[in-house]
């Protein structure tokens, strides 16, 4: 007899990133984040980063604000990170204007 609440849910397809180490689906994610990130930063708006965190490890917090849409958008970042978002041109551009 079976006990009660037992379903089979493990006979259902999963999505190849379930598969995944946590670390590689951890990037992945990171890598979804950080472009989305630069896509929304090149299209505009308003853009603040300051630094929130110090210690034991450096965060960041991204603050990205749309008024004519009422959008905001708050993402915090380590450093590896953040230093990987400024790579691109546009973006660094736009970090440029911002603090003006």
């Amino acid at each position: 007899m079976k006990p009660p609440g037992a379903y089979k849910i493990s006979a259902r397809a999963r999505s190849f990133e379930a598969t995944l180490h946590p670390a590689a689906r951890s990037q992945r994610r990171v890598r979804r984040i950080l472009d989305s990130l630069r896509t929304e930063i090149v299209e505009g708006g308003e853009l603040r980063i300051r630094r929130v965190l110090a210690d034991p490890r450096e965060i960041f917090r991204v603050e990205l604000e749309v008024p004519a849409l009422g959008y905001q958008r708050v993402t915090l970042l380590d450093r590896e990170s953040l230093e990987r978002l400024l790579d691109a041109d546009e973006v660094l551009e736009r970090v440029r204007r911002s603090s003006l």
